[in-house]
Protein backbone atom coordinates (compact mmCIF):
# COMPACT_ATOMS: atom_id res chain seq x y z
CA UNK A 1 0.00 0.00 0.00
CA UNK A 2 1.59 3.29 -0.85
CA UNK A 3 0.03 6.69 -0.14
CA UNK A 4 1.37 10.48 -1.50
CA UNK A 5 -0.10 13.88 -1.09
CA UNK A 6 -0.94 16.43 1.77
CA UNK A 7 -4.70 15.23 2.01
CA UNK A 8 -3.74 12.28 4.07
CA UNK A 9 0.13 12.78 4.65
CA UNK A 10 -1.30 15.78 6.85
CA UNK A 11 -3.31 13.65 8.68
CA UNK A 12 -0.69 10.97 9.19
CA UNK A 13 1.81 13.35 10.51
CA UNK A 14 -0.93 14.65 13.04
CA UNK A 15 0.28 11.77 15.15
CA UNK A 16 3.72 13.00 16.02
CA UNK A 17 2.44 16.21 15.45
CA UNK A 18 5.09 17.27 12.28
CA UNK A 19 3.99 20.45 11.27
CA UNK A 20 2.33 20.13 7.54
CA UNK A 21 0.65 22.51 4.87
CA UNK A 22 -3.21 22.80 5.50
CA UNK A 23 -4.83 21.62 2.63
CA UNK A 24 -8.57 21.38 1.86
CA UNK A 25 -10.20 18.13 0.01
CA UNK A 26 -12.05 18.16 -3.26
CA UNK A 27 -15.21 19.13 -2.11
CA UNK A 28 -14.18 22.20 -0.63
CA UNK A 29 -16.46 24.81 -0.64
CA UNK A 30 -16.12 28.68 -2.63
CA UNK A 31 -16.29 29.86 1.07
CA UNK A 32 -13.66 27.81 2.22
CA UNK A 33 -11.27 28.32 -0.63
CA UNK A 34 -11.66 32.17 -0.22
CA UNK A 35 -10.87 31.70 3.33
CA UNK A 36 -7.22 29.65 2.65
CA UNK A 37 -6.44 31.79 -0.17
CA UNK A 38 -6.95 35.55 2.56
CA UNK A 39 -4.95 33.27 5.01
CA UNK A 40 -1.96 32.10 2.87
CA UNK A 41 -2.12 34.84 -0.29
CA UNK A 42 -1.53 31.96 -2.80
CA UNK A 43 -2.63 28.43 -2.86
CA UNK A 44 -1.59 25.58 -4.52
CA UNK A 45 -3.59 23.02 -6.47
CA UNK A 46 -2.88 19.82 -7.24
CA UNK A 47 -4.78 16.54 -8.79
CA UNK A 48 -4.97 13.54 -6.31
CA UNK A 49 -3.62 10.58 -7.78
CA UNK A 50 -4.19 6.96 -6.09
CA UNK A 51 -0.50 5.82 -5.46
CA UNK A 52 2.83 7.43 -4.82
CA UNK A 53 2.62 9.25 -8.02
CA UNK A 54 5.69 11.29 -9.19
CA UNK A 55 6.73 14.00 -11.80
CA UNK A 56 3.61 16.05 -11.39
CA UNK A 57 5.14 19.16 -11.00
CA UNK A 58 7.01 18.76 -14.50
CA UNK A 59 3.99 17.86 -15.96
CA UNK A 60 1.97 21.28 -15.48
CA UNK A 61 -0.41 19.63 -12.93
CA UNK A 62 0.09 21.80 -9.79
CA UNK A 63 -1.71 24.83 -9.97
CA UNK A 64 -1.39 28.08 -8.61
CA UNK A 65 -4.09 30.65 -7.26
CA UNK A 66 -4.34 34.23 -5.50
CA UNK A 67 -8.31 34.58 -6.36
CA UNK A 68 -10.95 32.42 -6.26
CA UNK A 69 -11.93 32.54 -9.88
CA UNK A 70 -8.27 31.72 -11.16
CA UNK A 71 -8.33 28.80 -8.23
CA UNK A 72 -12.12 27.81 -10.06
CA UNK A 73 -10.46 27.30 -13.28
CA UNK A 74 -7.31 25.34 -11.79
CA UNK A 75 -9.99 23.03 -10.24
CA UNK A 76 -11.58 22.65 -13.30
CA UNK A 77 -8.44 21.67 -15.39
CA UNK A 78 -6.77 19.34 -13.07
CA UNK A 79 -10.03 17.46 -11.00
CA UNK A 80 -9.77 14.60 -13.84
CA UNK A 81 -6.01 15.38 -15.00
CA UNK A 82 -4.56 12.33 -16.58
CA UNK A 83 -0.66 11.41 -15.85
CA UNK A 84 1.59 9.11 -17.74
CA UNK A 85 3.76 8.38 -14.83
CA UNK A 86 6.51 6.07 -16.53
CA UNK A 87 4.59 3.66 -19.04
CA UNK A 88 1.56 3.69 -16.33
CA UNK A 89 -1.32 6.14 -17.14
CA UNK A 90 -3.30 7.69 -13.90
CA UNK A 91 -6.34 8.97 -13.38
CA UNK A 92 -6.71 11.96 -10.95
CA UNK A 93 -9.95 11.73 -8.50
CA UNK A 94 -10.14 14.99 -7.41
CA UNK A 95 -8.07 18.26 -6.31
CA UNK A 96 -6.39 19.69 -3.26
CA UNK A 97 -6.25 23.23 -2.27
CA UNK A 98 -3.00 23.70 -0.38
CA UNK A 99 -2.08 26.81 1.38
CA UNK A 100 1.50 27.99 0.03
CA UNK A 101 4.11 28.10 2.50
CA UNK A 102 6.44 31.01 2.58
CA UNK A 103 10.16 29.82 2.86
CA UNK A 104 13.55 30.83 2.13
CA UNK A 105 14.63 27.09 2.25
CA UNK A 106 13.10 23.64 0.85
CA UNK A 107 14.58 20.59 2.38
CA UNK A 108 13.91 16.92 1.47
CA UNK A 109 14.33 14.00 3.97
CA UNK A 110 13.06 10.49 3.83
CA UNK A 111 13.70 6.96 6.00
CA UNK A 112 13.91 3.54 4.57
CA UNK A 113 14.98 0.40 5.36
CA UNK A 114 18.85 -0.13 4.03
CA UNK A 115 20.32 -2.93 2.46
CA UNK A 116 23.80 -1.16 2.34
CA UNK A 117 23.75 -0.40 5.95
CA UNK A 118 21.53 -3.02 7.06
CA UNK A 119 20.27 -0.47 9.42
CA UNK A 120 16.74 2.13 9.28
CA UNK A 121 19.12 5.42 7.19
CA UNK A 122 18.00 9.10 7.25
CA UNK A 123 18.46 11.02 3.89
CA UNK A 124 18.72 14.66 4.05
CA UNK A 125 19.33 17.43 1.73
CA UNK A 126 18.65 20.80 2.16
CA UNK A 127 18.17 21.48 -1.64
CA UNK A 128 14.60 19.93 -1.52
CA UNK A 129 11.91 20.66 -4.01
CA UNK A 130 13.03 18.99 -6.76
CA UNK A 131 13.82 15.72 -8.27
CA UNK A 132 15.92 14.27 -5.48
CA UNK A 133 18.13 12.35 -8.09
CA UNK A 134 19.05 15.84 -9.66
CA UNK A 135 20.24 17.27 -6.70
CA UNK A 136 24.38 16.59 -7.05
CA UNK A 137 25.19 13.86 -4.85
CA UNK A 138 27.51 15.56 -2.66
CA UNK A 139 24.22 17.68 -1.40
CA UNK A 140 22.60 14.66 -0.32
CA UNK A 141 23.48 12.67 2.86
CA UNK A 142 22.37 9.35 4.14
CA UNK A 143 23.07 8.56 7.36
CA UNK A 144 22.12 4.73 9.07
CA UNK A 145 21.38 4.80 12.95
CA UNK A 146 20.09 1.96 15.16
CA UNK A 147 16.70 0.92 15.63
CA UNK A 148 16.41 0.19 19.59
CA UNK A 149 17.48 3.31 20.35
CA UNK A 150 15.92 5.45 17.65
CA UNK A 151 16.59 8.50 15.30
CA UNK A 152 18.58 11.06 17.67
CA UNK A 153 18.74 14.46 17.02
CA UNK A 154 22.35 15.30 17.15
CA UNK A 155 22.12 12.31 14.10
CA UNK A 156 20.10 15.08 12.04
CA UNK A 157 22.24 17.71 13.28
CA UNK A 158 25.32 16.21 12.29
CA UNK A 159 23.98 15.33 8.77
CA UNK A 160 23.04 19.28 8.35
CA UNK A 161 26.66 20.36 9.64
CA UNK A 162 27.90 18.06 7.22
CA UNK A 163 25.64 19.50 4.67
CA UNK A 164 27.22 23.05 5.60
CA UNK A 165 23.04 23.73 5.84
CA UNK A 166 22.41 27.39 6.55
CA UNK A 167 22.29 27.49 10.29
CA UNK A 168 18.48 28.91 10.70
CA UNK A 169 17.61 25.64 9.48
CA UNK A 170 19.25 23.59 11.42
CA UNK A 171 17.66 23.68 15.00
CA UNK A 172 14.02 23.86 13.47
CA UNK A 173 14.57 20.29 11.90
CA UNK A 174 16.84 18.74 14.83
CA UNK A 175 13.54 19.06 17.28
CA UNK A 176 11.01 17.75 14.23
CA UNK A 177 12.72 15.38 11.84
CA UNK A 178 12.92 12.79 14.65
CA UNK A 179 9.45 12.59 14.83
CA UNK A 180 9.37 10.52 11.90
CA UNK A 181 10.81 7.90 13.25
CA UNK A 182 8.03 7.49 15.56
CA UNK A 183 5.66 7.74 12.70
CA UNK A 184 7.96 5.18 10.61
CA UNK A 185 8.29 2.88 13.15
CA UNK A 186 4.95 2.59 15.07
CA UNK A 187 2.74 2.33 11.89
CA UNK A 188 4.50 -0.20 10.10
CA UNK A 189 5.66 1.46 7.05
CA UNK A 190 8.42 0.75 4.80
CA UNK A 191 10.03 4.08 3.74
CA UNK A 192 8.44 7.69 4.22
CA UNK A 193 9.70 11.11 2.09
CA UNK A 194 8.88 14.68 2.74
CA UNK A 195 9.71 16.90 0.09
CA UNK A 196 9.61 19.81 0.22
CA UNK A 197 9.91 20.39 3.66
CA UNK A 198 9.64 24.05 3.69
CA UNK A 199 11.61 26.21 6.67
CA UNK A 200 8.90 29.08 7.20
CA UNK A 201 9.25 31.86 9.40
CA UNK A 202 7.69 32.92 12.12
CA UNK A 203 6.96 36.56 13.61
CA UNK A 204 9.07 36.17 16.77
CA UNK A 205 11.79 35.49 14.16
CA UNK A 206 11.85 31.49 14.64
CA UNK A 207 11.48 29.07 12.33
CA UNK A 208 9.04 26.44 11.35
CA UNK A 209 9.57 23.16 9.50
CA UNK A 210 6.52 22.76 7.28
CA UNK A 211 5.97 19.10 5.04
CA UNK A 212 4.16 20.16 1.71
CA UNK A 213 4.42 17.12 0.36
CA UNK A 214 4.22 13.58 1.81
CA UNK A 215 4.79 9.88 0.00
CA UNK A 216 5.11 6.59 2.03
CA UNK A 217 4.31 3.05 1.66
CA UNK A 218 3.38 0.50 4.36
CA UNK A 219 4.18 -3.31 4.80
CA UNK A 220 0.73 -4.58 4.04
CA UNK A 221 1.66 -7.96 5.96
CA UNK A 222 2.24 -5.43 9.41
CA UNK A 223 -1.11 -4.76 10.64
CA UNK A 224 -0.04 -1.24 12.65
CA UNK A 225 -1.02 0.58 9.51
CA UNK A 226 -4.92 0.18 10.24
CA UNK A 227 -4.55 2.36 13.66
CA UNK A 228 -3.95 5.42 11.07
CA UNK A 229 -7.82 5.01 10.35
CA UNK A 230 -7.32 4.88 6.38
CA UNK A 231 -9.50 3.79 3.96
CA UNK A 232 -8.56 -0.02 2.77
CA UNK A 233 -8.40 0.84 -0.39
CA UNK A 234 -6.09 4.24 -0.14
CA UNK A 235 -3.27 4.21 -2.52
CA UNK A 236 -3.73 1.17 -3.96
CA UNK A 237 -5.00 2.00 -7.67
CA UNK A 238 -7.27 -0.38 -9.80
CA UNK A 239 -4.95 -3.43 -9.06
CA UNK A 240 -3.58 -5.19 -12.61
CA UNK A 241 -4.41 -9.04 -13.29
CA UNK A 242 -1.35 -9.65 -11.80
CA UNK A 243 -0.94 -7.71 -9.27
CA UNK A 244 -4.60 -9.36 -7.70
CA UNK A 245 -3.41 -12.85 -8.55
CA UNK A 246 -0.15 -12.24 -6.12
CA UNK A 247 -2.11 -10.50 -3.67
CA UNK A 248 -4.68 -13.51 -3.13
CA UNK A 249 -1.34 -15.74 -1.83
CA UNK A 250 -0.98 -13.24 1.37
CA UNK A 251 -0.54 -15.61 4.56
CA UNK A 252 0.97 -14.39 8.20
CA UNK A 253 4.57 -16.11 6.81
CA UNK A 254 6.42 -14.42 3.82
CA UNK A 255 5.86 -11.31 1.61
CA UNK A 256 3.97 -11.49 -1.73
CA UNK A 257 4.01 -7.11 -2.25
CA UNK A 258 4.21 -6.88 -5.95
CA UNK A 259 3.22 -3.62 -8.55
CA UNK A 260 3.34 -3.58 -11.99
CA UNK A 261 6.26 -0.37 -13.16
CA UNK A 262 6.68 -1.00 -16.62
CA UNK A 263 4.41 -3.71 -18.23
CA UNK A 264 6.62 -3.63 -21.86
CA UNK A 265 9.69 -3.80 -19.31
CA UNK A 266 12.34 -6.53 -19.95
CA UNK A 267 13.66 -7.38 -17.00
CA UNK A 268 12.06 -9.18 -14.60
CA UNK A 269 13.28 -8.97 -10.78
CA UNK A 270 12.52 -11.26 -8.25
CA UNK A 271 13.49 -9.40 -5.39
CA UNK A 272 13.85 -10.02 -1.34
CA UNK A 273 13.64 -7.22 1.40
CA UNK A 274 11.82 -3.96 1.36
CA UNK A 275 15.09 -2.13 1.16
CA UNK A 276 16.36 -4.16 -1.52
CA UNK A 277 13.14 -3.82 -4.08
CA UNK A 278 13.19 0.60 -3.65
CA UNK A 279 17.26 0.06 -4.56
CA UNK A 280 16.44 -2.55 -7.32
CA UNK A 281 13.15 -1.02 -8.74
CA UNK A 282 15.11 2.62 -8.78
CA UNK A 283 18.16 1.07 -10.91
CA UNK A 284 16.35 -0.90 -13.12
CA UNK A 285 13.76 2.09 -14.14
CA UNK A 286 11.72 1.83 -17.51
CA UNK A 287 14.40 -1.80 -17.94
CA UNK A 288 12.11 -3.55 -14.68
CA UNK A 289 8.54 -4.89 -15.44
CA UNK A 290 7.85 -5.39 -11.82
CA UNK A 291 8.19 -3.75 -8.14
CA UNK A 292 8.37 -7.14 -5.81
CA UNK A 293 9.24 -7.79 -2.27
CA UNK A 294 8.89 -11.79 -1.41
CA UNK A 295 11.29 -11.71 2.09
CA UNK A 296 9.98 -13.24 5.03
CA UNK A 297 10.92 -16.58 5.05
CA UNK A 298 7.85 -17.86 2.62
CA UNK A 299 6.98 -21.53 2.82
CA UNK A 300 7.82 -23.57 -0.06
CA UNK A 301 4.34 -23.55 -1.85
CA UNK A 302 3.56 -20.27 -1.55
CA UNK A 303 7.14 -19.51 -3.29
CA UNK A 304 6.20 -22.09 -6.09
CA UNK A 305 3.03 -20.57 -6.38
CA UNK A 306 4.21 -16.87 -6.47
CA UNK A 307 7.09 -17.82 -9.15
CA UNK A 308 4.25 -19.80 -11.16
CA UNK A 309 2.40 -16.53 -11.35
CA UNK A 310 6.12 -14.29 -12.04
CA UNK A 311 6.86 -16.85 -15.04
CA UNK A 312 3.88 -16.64 -16.44
CA UNK A 313 2.90 -12.88 -16.40
CA UNK A 314 6.53 -11.95 -17.61
CA UNK A 315 9.17 -14.70 -18.83
CA UNK A 316 8.05 -15.04 -22.42
CA UNK A 317 8.67 -11.04 -22.63
CA UNK A 318 12.03 -10.73 -20.42
CA UNK A 319 15.21 -10.99 -21.55
CA UNK A 320 16.72 -11.22 -17.79
CA UNK A 321 15.26 -12.82 -14.47
CA UNK A 322 17.08 -11.14 -11.83
CA UNK A 323 16.59 -12.87 -8.07
CA UNK A 324 18.14 -11.10 -5.77
CA UNK A 325 17.83 -10.14 -2.05
CA UNK A 326 20.24 -8.39 0.97
CA UNK A 327 21.84 -11.16 3.16
CA UNK A 328 18.79 -13.19 4.77
CA UNK A 329 18.78 -13.56 8.54
CA UNK A 330 15.59 -16.25 8.84
CA UNK A 331 14.70 -16.78 4.95
CA UNK A 332 15.99 -20.10 3.98
CA UNK A 333 17.33 -19.81 0.66
CA UNK A 334 17.43 -23.51 0.05
CA UNK A 335 13.51 -23.63 0.38
CA UNK A 336 12.92 -20.46 -1.54
CA UNK A 337 15.69 -21.50 -4.80
CA UNK A 338 14.15 -24.95 -4.83
CA UNK A 339 10.60 -23.24 -5.30
CA UNK A 340 11.38 -21.11 -8.04
CA UNK A 341 13.75 -23.84 -10.00
CA UNK A 342 10.36 -26.45 -9.38
CA UNK A 343 8.17 -23.56 -11.04
CA UNK A 344 10.67 -23.09 -14.05
CA UNK A 345 10.25 -26.60 -14.66
CA UNK A 346 6.54 -26.60 -13.87
CA UNK A 347 6.78 -23.48 -17.26
CA UNK A 348 8.40 -24.68 -19.70
CA UNK A 349 6.50 -28.42 -19.49
CA UNK A 350 3.31 -25.97 -19.86
CA UNK A 351 4.07 -23.18 -21.65
CA UNK A 352 7.23 -24.12 -23.44
CA UNK A 353 10.99 -23.29 -23.06
CA UNK A 354 11.77 -18.93 -23.95
CA UNK A 355 15.49 -17.45 -24.24
CA UNK A 356 16.42 -15.53 -20.95
CA UNK A 357 19.03 -15.07 -19.20
CA UNK A 358 19.42 -15.34 -14.98
CA UNK A 359 21.06 -13.25 -12.70
CA UNK A 360 21.06 -14.10 -9.05
CA UNK A 361 22.55 -12.24 -6.50
CA UNK A 362 21.65 -13.31 -2.67
CA UNK A 363 23.21 -14.40 0.82
CA UNK A 364 21.66 -16.07 3.77
CA UNK A 365 20.56 -19.43 5.20
CA UNK A 366 21.25 -22.81 3.00
CA UNK A 367 22.92 -20.30 0.20
CA UNK A 368 25.21 -22.63 -1.71
CA UNK A 369 22.45 -25.79 -1.16
CA UNK A 370 19.68 -23.36 -2.95
CA UNK A 371 22.33 -22.01 -5.40
CA UNK A 372 23.49 -25.36 -6.31
CA UNK A 373 19.41 -26.65 -6.71
CA UNK A 374 18.66 -23.67 -9.15
CA UNK A 375 22.20 -24.32 -11.13
CA UNK A 376 20.91 -28.07 -11.34
CA UNK A 377 17.64 -26.69 -12.83
CA UNK A 378 19.18 -23.92 -15.51
CA UNK A 379 21.78 -26.45 -16.52
CA UNK A 380 19.43 -29.36 -17.25
CA UNK A 381 17.01 -26.17 -19.20
CA UNK A 382 19.85 -25.51 -20.64
CA UNK A 383 19.17 -21.36 -19.52
CA UNK A 384 22.67 -19.51 -19.31
CA UNK A 385 22.82 -17.78 -15.78
CA UNK A 386 25.53 -15.72 -13.47
CA UNK A 387 24.92 -16.34 -9.22
CA UNK A 388 26.70 -13.79 -7.14
CA UNK A 389 27.24 -14.36 -3.42
CA UNK A 390 26.60 -12.32 -0.68
CA UNK A 391 29.83 -10.29 -0.54
CA UNK A 392 28.93 -8.77 -3.87
CA UNK A 393 27.65 -5.09 -4.06
CA UNK A 394 23.45 -5.60 -4.66
CA UNK A 395 24.26 -2.42 -7.09
CA UNK A 396 26.43 -3.93 -9.11
CA UNK A 397 24.45 -7.21 -9.52
CA UNK A 398 21.86 -5.12 -10.78
CA UNK A 399 24.01 -3.56 -13.14
CA UNK A 400 25.62 -6.62 -14.59
CA UNK A 401 22.13 -7.72 -15.48
CA UNK A 402 21.28 -4.59 -16.85
CA UNK A 403 24.11 -5.37 -18.84
CA UNK A 404 22.72 -8.48 -20.17
CA UNK A 405 19.27 -7.15 -20.90
CA UNK A 406 21.92 -4.94 -23.37
CA UNK A 407 23.39 -7.56 -24.96
CA UNK A 408 20.21 -9.17 -25.26
CA UNK A 409 18.11 -6.90 -27.10
CA UNK A 410 20.48 -5.15 -29.23
CA UNK A 411 23.77 -7.28 -29.72
CA UNK A 412 22.25 -10.67 -30.68
CA UNK A 413 21.88 -12.12 -27.02
CA UNK A 414 18.49 -13.42 -27.19
CA UNK A 415 19.14 -14.90 -30.40
CA UNK A 416 21.94 -16.86 -29.45
CA UNK A 417 20.80 -18.19 -26.36
CA UNK A 418 17.81 -19.22 -28.50
CA UNK A 419 19.98 -21.75 -30.74
CA UNK A 420 21.42 -22.60 -27.82
CA UNK A 421 18.19 -23.96 -26.36
CA UNK A 422 17.03 -24.98 -29.56
CA UNK A 423 14.10 -22.07 -29.74
CA UNK A 424 13.11 -21.27 -33.21
CA UNK A 425 12.58 -17.63 -32.95
CA UNK A 426 9.67 -16.18 -34.70
CA UNK A 427 11.23 -13.94 -37.70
Amino acid sequence: MQLSGMLWGSKVLKFVDFPSAEVLGPHATDEQIRDLINRWGTILIKPIFKGAVGKKGKAGLIGKASDLQTAIVEKERLYFAQHLHGTTAVKAEGVTFEGMVPAEHEVYVSISDSTRFRAPTVTLSHRGGVAIEEVPRDQVVAVPFDALTGLKGFVVSNVLNQLAAPKEIISPLVQNVPKLWDLFHSFGMTTLELNPVRIMPTPDGRAIPVACDFKCAFDNDDPNWKRLGLPSDRGSGELSDFEREVNQLRTYQGQSDVFVTNDRGTVTAMTFGGGANALVTELLGEAGTISSDFGGNPPYQKMFDIARIVYGYWLRQSNVLLIIGGKANNTDIYETFRAMADALRHHFRTRGPTPFYVVVGRGGPNLIRGMGALKDTLDALRVPYRMFGYDSSMSGVVNFAKSIDEWMAHQGGRASIAREMGIKLPA
